[in-house]
Parts: C-alpha cells; structure tokens; sequence
C-alpha cells in the first residue's frame, strides 16, 4: 500500500509551527515524536470525564481499569506479544530497566558474566553495570566498526558457559544502525543467557514482532511513536516469575507487580490513541494486521527519505557521515559532523532556519566514545519520522549547503 504522509501529517497540530515565517521541521524525532490529536483527544478526555485509582467499587474506577487493560491489548498488538498480560508500564523504559535488572541479577556472582554493547543507549548499558558492580559479575563488552557503518561484531566473540545475559539494541538511537537480532538473541539463548531488548528507536520505524524474536525482556517508549511520555516493558512468559522490588501491598503477579505506583490513566489512554492512529494508516482485518501494514508503508516511505538526504551529502565534502550508507539496514537516522564547524553551531544554524536537530552525545556515551566524539562536543543527530517531507529534506539540505 502506498503512505499518505499529507493525511498523516495533517493530524499533528505541532506541524503547523513557524518561526520567522517559516514552518518548523522537526527532525528531533529520535528524542520523542509530536503528538496527534487523537492522543490530545484522548487524554484530554480522560482528564475531563474524571478518573480514579484502580481497584474501587465504583464506575470511574472500573473505567480505569479498562484503559489500562485497553492500553496491554494495544501494546501487546504493537509489538507482536501473544499475550496482553506481557505488558507492563512504567514512567520511562530507563526506570524500567533499572528495575529489570535488579530482578535478574538478584543471584548473579563472582563468576558470572553479562554481555552489553557499544551501539547501545545508556539506558540499556548503566543498569547493566550497576548489576554487575552490585554482584561481581564480569561485563564483556560487544563492540562496533565505526569504519564499517557502525556495525556490531559477532556476539560469538563474548559468549561463554558463564553468560546470564546479552542486553542489545534493536536500533541505535545515535547513528541508525540495525543490528541481526536474530542472530544475537539466538545465539545468547542458546548460550542459556537471559535476553534484554532496547526497542525504543525501533518501534517507530518498522514492524516489531517480540514472540518471534524470541528475546526474554523488550522494552519501548511511546512518546517516541507518536504518543505520551511513559515506558513499556515486555516480558516474555518464561521471565513472569521475576520479582521486582515493591512496597507492600503492591500487586504480586504479572504485569502490576512491575507497575509501582499510580499510573498516569491519561497517558495510558493517549498510548492506546497512538496505536489506534497508526493502524488507521495500515490495511488488515486486526489491529496487528493493520500496524504491521502501516509501519511497512512508513519504513517505505522513510526509506526514500533517507536515500533523498544520503544523495545530497553525498557531494558536501566537509560533511562525515558516521554510519551506514550502502543499503544495510538502518532507520533514518543520521550522526553527522561539518569540517569546522561544531556541531552545537551546526545544530544553531539549522535551528536558525527553522529546522531543529539535536547535537551532543543522546545518552549513546559508548557510541559517541568510540567514534572519538564523546569530549569533543558530539555529533549532530538528524532523524526522519513518517511526517517528514521530500521538501523538508531538501530544505534540510540547502540548510548544510550554506556551512
């Protein structure tokens, strides 16, 4: 099917932004996406109906719960569980992790050792270490070529009988790259590993399928596809035994144990909005159906974006490229550096045409510290959503022409 970025876009009031005259571009996406005002909608609704807390005897209660087992199903939908009570939520997939490991590695020891990588996050890297700095496991890092598109190694060079777990990235929120999680999830299982997911740069770009995948934990973040601020967890039903720390008397079984705390009811409902909006977009007799299609049509459609902006870089000789740019997959997102120019003053000028990016290292210290860039002010992150624009590209490339 075909994507109609115009329909797509004329949903997102922040589009219609200007400054100086000019329209925003907002190619900050790999740092949170705007919102539809479907989700808007939704979450305005929920807070002038009225909502309580979970539990009581009394409709607003009753109807809290129905948008947070409204909000599993759409999660569960989205990223291809079989089962909604797989989905658990939390303020922010950094929270979550943290509270991840502290469950895995409860009976971790000297002895022991945990796989993380350079590609990753710091999201799905600290928690790590601070387990193994807890426990006195050994961490063995997986690394990346930053002369060969950024790409990971083969996880068989840190595998061992002594591995408890491989915590990767499905996408890297700096530079783009798509690691072969097959492969690695494959391997660390059969290494008996415990297998940890970032899926935050991954799900807004193309379709997730966590029961094929195979991997033990998956974890997103919806206001990077199109809705609120929160953090998904998804545990595999081999993992709902994990217990979290909690206080008493928190729920004792999967998915609320994880959920510590009072939900925000009206972002639960604006994630359930963001599926339903995307899906609107896709073809299908279900809602996964429906997602998978649409996220297929925006990979597409995405994917043309990129190709438009690697050809125009392409003849800007001051301007590196930190990545893939032969075909290999990726997300549209790109690190750059100008020749002379810092990227906190490439990042003002774009801004100044109205186009906003991000410079710095986006918590990917690994990344950046392994392209000599983490104390030399970073890079310049470039990312394309399935709103953006042939025009906004090439607005973006007139923008890097006049550095």
């Amino acid at each position: 099917m075909t994507f109609d970025v115009e329909a797509f876009r004329a949903h997102f009031p922040a589009l219609s932004r200007q400054e100086g005259g000019e329209p925003v571009v907002w190619m900050d996406g790999p740092g949170g996406s705007q919102a539809p005002d479907t989700v808007i909608d939704a979450m305005a609704a929920v807070l002038a109906a009225g909502v309580s807390n979970l539990g009581g005897s009394f409709a607003a209660s009753r109807e809290a719960s129905s948008i947070v087992n409204g909000a599993r199903a759409a999660v569960a939908d989205l990223v291809g569980a079989t089962d909604p009570d797989a989905i658990a939520f939390g303020p922010s997939m950094t929270a979550l992790n943290l509270a991840l490991a502290r469950a895995v590695s409860r009976d971790w020891g000297p002895g022991d050792e945990l796989v993380v990588t350079r590609l990753d996050h710091d999201a799905n890297v600290s928690p790590w270490l601070l387990a193994a700095e807890r426990s006195g496991a050994t961490v063995r890092w997986l690394d990346f070529d930053p002369d060969d598109g950024c790409s990971l190694g083969s996880i068989e060079e840190v595998l061992s009988s002594s591995t408890r777990l491989v915590a990767v990235t499905a996408a890297s929120n700096a530079v783009g790259t798509v690691p072969d999680l097959g492969e690695i999830v494959g391997r660390a299982r059969e290494a008996g590993a415990f297998t940890v997911v970032d899926a935050v740069h991954h799900v807004p770009h193309r379709p997730t399928d966590f029961a094929d995948l195979g991997a033990d934990a998956l974890l997103c973040s919806p206001y990077k596809f199109y809705g609120p601020h929160a953090g998904v967890l998804a545990l595999a039903e081999s993992a709902w035994g994990l217990a979290p720390e909690r206080i008493r008397p928190a729920p004792s079984s999967q998915p609320g144990h994880w959920e510590i705390g009072t939900a925000s009811f009206e972002a639960l409902a604006g994630v359930t909005a963001a599926i339903e909006f995307m899906g609107s977009f896709g073809e299908g007799s279900s809602r996964r159906e429906r997602l998978v299609s649409a996220l297929s049509a925006m990979d597409i459609h995405t994917e043309s974006l990129a190709n438009q902006f690697l050809a125009g870089i392409r003849d800007m000789d001051r301007i590196t490229l930190h990545g893939i740019d032969d075909g290999r997959p990726r997300t549209p997102t790109f690190a750059v550096t100008v020749d002379g120019h810092a990227p906190a003053d490439v990042a003002g000028h774009l801004g100044s045409a109205g186009i906003q990016v991000w410079d710095g290292h986006f918590y990917a210290l690994e990344v950046l510290r392994r392209l000599g860039r983490l104390e030399t002010g970073g890079v310049v992150r470039i990312g394309f959503l399935a709103y953006q624009t042939e025009a906004e590209v090439d607005r973006l490339l007139e923008a890097l022409h006049e550095l």
